[in-house]
């Protein structure tokens, strides 16, 4: 379409009156079929960059070749004369010449009760062989700051059904918590019993770079489940591209937004956030940015507490967003790996799971004296809080004399803790363990420690 560009002169307009009128003569205009076209000037395999496009950082463009194939992509760096373009789809065959075009300055993410029960991808494209969900509203790919000031407090109990996380991790609504583990040691399983089990409104599930078939498993598993109609699935495999896999991340993220805005109590499970700093640090490292820590760019750092502060309580209604990340520890290394230290700063608790328990069939294979609810004085009696105290003391004991025990070195009546921790021992185990299918609500669970432990106290 044309645009007129011709001015007013003075002679008819005074100064106010022409601005007014050129306003005004703008919002009449339709630029629905206005497009800003670029072209390829280089390609690395990884990084598209195109000259002559105006556009910002995060703006959404398309790559079209000369036999009318496009892939999508977004800028990640501007400078004087180029931009850098980052293509979703690193398979796609890309010539200097092919035109760059401007699709979405600002991205948005389609969301809605549309999306129950379905599962999509990071462009919000259905992986369920179904029709595309119709979504009418849209919110920020980037999400929007929340005063922390104005947030709600956290004073409600999130039950997950599972009883030694209820009663020993109690998770507040809107509280943020992380799952570290390494691998094989049954963070899917325990996701997959949160996700049927949890009195949440809303369960959105990211399924950040995980392998296809655990992808099909997962989600198989809790769509089969009777909580299908309130879960919605984002996932991305390990083989899509790294900023793919980066905004499977942000679209999981802005579709909670969407339910919390409505007053929901939404529960995200994002698996995992190990991947999502993987991925960006890929994208970073291709940038040219200077790796530190075990190779993670500075941005890796910026981009995780940009994505979890979007969670938690709402300022404006009573929604909250409940955030479960789990947290891959290499090596079951919890300690001195950067991702780890960087989200336990962030979060308001974590969940250790250990393999050593996971070895001796104890499943879920919570390391209850590793982790920790920050949350959990504030929102559960102080009775509760004393039955944990006192369980935990007593796993502690048992464990740092399970050797001496075993060797038949103790002679009971040396330490009366240690009695009551041998003698609760084989109740301990059984408290501490969960089969998949089996669901304890929050109630029972506090009343089954207070019974474990209530002789002692």
């Amino acid at each position: 379409m044309e645009i007129n560009t011709e001015k007013p002169t003075v002679e008819h307009l005074d100064q106010d009156s022409f601005v007014n009128s050129a306003l005004a003569n703008l919002s009449r205009r339709d630029f629905t079929h206005c497009r800003h076209v670029g072209s390829v000037i280089a390609f690395d395999g990884y990084i598209v960059k195109v000259s002559s496009l105006p556009c910002i950082v995060g703006s959404l463009c398309s790559i079209e070749n000369e036999a009318g194939a496009s892939v999508t992509g977004e800028v990640v760096r501007i400078d004087e004369d180029n931009i850098d373009i980052v293509p979703h789809d690193n398979t796609f065959a890309i010539a200097i010449g092919d035109k760059a075009i401007l699709l979405e300055v600002s991205q948005k993410v389609a969301v809605g009760s549309e999306l129950l029960g379905r599962v999509i991808d990071g462009l919000g494209n259905p992986l369920d062989q179904l029709a595309a969900p119709a979504c009418e509203a849209k919110l920020s790919l980037n999400g929007t700051s929340i005063n922390p000031f104005k947030r709600n407090p956290i004073n409600e109990v999130l039950d997950v059904g599972i009883r030694n996380i209820n009663a020993n991790l109690t998770i507040g609504r809107g509280q943020r918590i992380g799952i570290v583990a390494g691998s094989g040691v049954g963070k899917s399983v325990l996701l997959s019993m949160i996700s049927k089990s949890t009195n949440a409104d809303i369960v959105v599930i990211a399924l950040i770079g995980e392998r296809g078939r655990e992808l099909a498993s997962f989600t198989s598993k809790v769509l089969a489940s009777h909580s299908r109609d309130k879960v919605v699935v984002v996932a991305v495999p390990a083989d899509r591209s790294p900023l793919l896999r980066i905004q499977g991340a942000k679209r999981a993220t802005a579709v909670a937004e969407h339910f919390r805005n409505e007053g929901k109590n939404v529960l995200l499970i994002m698996d995992s956030l190990t991947r999502v700093a993987h991925a960006q640090r890929e994208v970073g490292l291709a940038l040219g940015e200077q790796p530190t820590s075990r190779g993670y760019p500075p941005s890796v750092i910026s981009l995780l507490p940009n994505l979890i502060e979007r969670t938690g309580a709402s300022s404006e209604n009573e929604g909250t967003i409940t955030a479960i990340y789990t947290i891959l520890a290499d090596g079951d290394d919890v300690t001195s790996d950067p991702v780890v230290d960087t989200a336990r700063a962030i979060l308001d608790g974590h969940i250790v799971l250990s393999r050593e328990l996971a070895q001796q069939g104890i499943y879920p294979a919570i390391d209850v004296n590793q982790s920790v609810s920050r949350l959990m004085t504030d929102i559960v009696d102080p009775e509760v809080v004393k039955s944990s105290q006192v369980l935990r003391k007593y796993i502690s004991k048992y464990n740092e004399n399970r050797d001496l025990i075993l060797m038949g070195g103790y002679v009971q009546g040396q330490d009366p803790d240690l009695d009551q921790a041998m003698q609760l021992w084989p109740s301990i185990m059984e408290f501490l363990q969960q089969e998949d299918e089996e669901e304890c609500d929050f109630p029972k669970s506090v009343e089954q420690l207070k019974n474990l432990v209530g002789v002692a106290q």
